[in-house]
């Protein structure tokens, strides 16, 4: 089957940093299903992973955990699908990606794509709602009830604009976005942002402005290193701070203790990979956003659509991600997607 691979872990700017291969098809498994691939986007654990694990010597590596398809096959154990059926899914990471013309995902992780959108527009959203509804609702125990502010930093990337709109939509918290950009903080007020602050100046003193001596949840979503000491002093007592990045630098949590502040960390796919016990609930947190999205209270955070799956196109992709200037997310359609 048709494919983007790669055999090394170069340069995005190298043409050999990803290619246009043919590999054998997958095998479905008990509990899996079978997906022909239309529409997959780009998230940043796709480039992470390029530039970090290199595949074994003669093999291929292939990304993308992020699809919008139709269901081919099913699996002896699979009761929930059946052939035909329009699926979404964010998939495992510890398992062969998506860029690829077919796509094995275990069902549990998977719900049907909201009838609304088509399969570039819902490719955008499975990995980072998921990613959203979890620290919001899971590492950070939000309700429908929960008041008081959440800051959320770097808050125009892909998850940052699905958090704004979870937590504007499900719960009554007041929402802080940060965006130093023109064009990224009319996008986070576009999704709902109540106030929007610049994370390349100061925090405090923006926040003061507003008549704001601190936050009560925070959502630091990139270079959280480099905000962490100025974060842990916006935080109120008792407060939470919840991350998603991979900071460079050790974080000295001795700075929450006073404050009784509780640190959490957001993996999307730490279910799949430890194959917890409630690995089913990605697949039923999919299937309440794509009610949702279909009610029009979500809307997918399809930025910028490359074209075609082609190994040109997805190197853009990833240079694109890797300027940090990304605005929502990039989405590609799939080998079998409608011309």
């Amino acid at each position: 089957m048709k494919a983007v691979g790669y055999q090394q872990s170069l340069p995005i700017d190298n043409n050999q940093a990803l290619l246009d291969i043919e590999i054998a098809e997958p095998t479905l498994q008990a509990d899996d299903i079978l997906v022909a691939v239309y529409g997959l986007s780009v998230n940043p654990v796709d480039t992470k992973i390029r530039q970090r694990k290199q595949p074994q010597a003669g093999e291929f590596g292939v990304l993308g955990w992020d699809v919008a398809g139709v269901v081919i096959g099913v699996g002896d154990n699979v009761m929930d699908f059946k052939e035909g059926d329009e699926v979404w899914y964010a998939g495992a990471v510890d398992r062969a990606g998506a860029n690829a013309q077919y796509h094995v995902v275990d069902a549990r992780l998977v719900s049907r794509k909201p009838h609304s959108l088509n399969f570039a527009q819902a490719a955008a959203m499975p990995l980072t709602f998921l990613t959203a509804w979890e620290l919001l609702f899971e590492r950070l125990a939000l309700t429908a009830d929960t008041t008081g502010s959440l800051l959320i930093t770097g808050a125009a990337g892909g998850v940052g604009s699905a958090l704004i709109q979870l937590a504007k939509q499900l719960t009554k918290l007041t929402v802080i976005a940060t965006a130093s950009r023109p064009e990224s903080q009319q996008w986070v007020r576009d999704l709902g942002a109540d106030l929007v602050i610049n994370h390349h100046q100061s925090l405090a003193p923006q926040l003061a402005q507003h008549g704001l001596t601190g936050v009560d949840y925070v959502a630091s979503l990139t270079h959280t290193d480099q905000h962490f000491t100025s974060l842990t002093e916006l935080i109120m007592p008792q407060g939470k701070l919840a991350l998603i990045d991979d900071p460079s630098e050790l974080l000295d949590i001795r700075l929450l203790k006073q404050k009784s502040i509780s640190l959490h960390w957001e993996f999307m796919f730490t279910r799949s990979m430890f194959n917890t016990a409630d690995a089913y609930i990605q697949g039923l947190i999919l299937q309440q956003v794509a009610e949702l999205t279909d009610a029009g209270i979500l809307k997918t955070t399809l930025s910028e659509h490359l074209g075609p799956l082609t190994a040109a196109n997805l190197r853009l992709a990833h240079s694109l991600l890797e300027s940090h200037q990304v605005i929502g997310k990039l989405v590609l359609d799939g080998f079998n997607a409608p011309d």
